[in-house]
């Protein structure tokens, strides 16, 4: 598979920062080194309206491929997310960062750009376990999408997770099912009905009582 091209860079910087200029000159080695692809950075205290259009209010501020990062980032911080802005494991990573600082509606709103990134949650749940407010951020991004076709990129993925090892995320995986809805999520939902976990059962008969009722 062919590698993804490297991400560019646009960093919002200000004359007062005393954080930037490590940011700019970190970035400054990504880009010799071809980890970017190309650099724009801009002085907000000169070109203050283009932090007005971004609703950027403190700087560094910067945009990485897809990616959205503020705050003293290290080198090696860069060059990590340089390295995963073109993966789905990356992706992974930078919606778990966003549920975890409480920015949902972020994830949300990258999802109605490109709904192929929700992919990103599914191999997020399939990861190790991130907590309640993880699992309900995902919850509550789903909600969202409840009765349309955006979300269904994600039932085969889901399915694959009704019959991972760990109970509760198999229960997970059925109530996300749910929430999506359509005819195609009857199959998995019906396997887990024998599951040897009672929960697991009980959320899959819900579901199945929902979709039928």
């Amino acid at each position: 598979m062919p590698h993804p091209p490297p991400p560019d860079a646009l960093l919002l910087v200000s004359t007062a920062c005393p954080h930037c200029s490590s940011v700019l000159e970190g970035l400054a080695v990504l880009l010799k080194e071809g980890l970017i692809g190309r650099l724009e950075a801009v002085n907000v205290a000169v070109r203050a309206e283009r932090a007005a259009e971004l609703g950027v209010r403190s700087v560094p501020w910067l945009r990485l491929g897809p990616f959205e990062l503020d705050g003293a980032l290290t080198p090696a911080e860069l060059r990590h997310w340089a390295e995963q802005a073109g993966s789905e494991a990356g992706m992974a990573e930078y919606f778990l960062h966003l549920l975890k600082t409480g920015r949902r509606a972020k994830v949300e709103a990258m999802a109605r750009q490109e709904p192929a990134r929700l992919l990103a949650l599914v191999r997020l749940l399939g990861g190790e376990a991130n907590g309640m407010a993880v699992r309900l951020g995902i919850g509550a991004v789903l909600e969202e999408f409840q009765g349309s076709e955006t979300a269904k990129i994600m039932i085969p993925g889901l399915g694959e997770l009704t019959r991972h090892p760990d109970a509760l995320t198999r229960a997970d995986a059925c109530h996300y099912l749910s929430l999506i809805g359509g005819d195609e999520i009857a199959p998995y939902l019906r396997a887990c009905l024998d599951d040897e976990d009672a929960q697991v059962r009980e959320v899959a008969q819900d579901a199945l009582d929902e979709l039928h009722g």
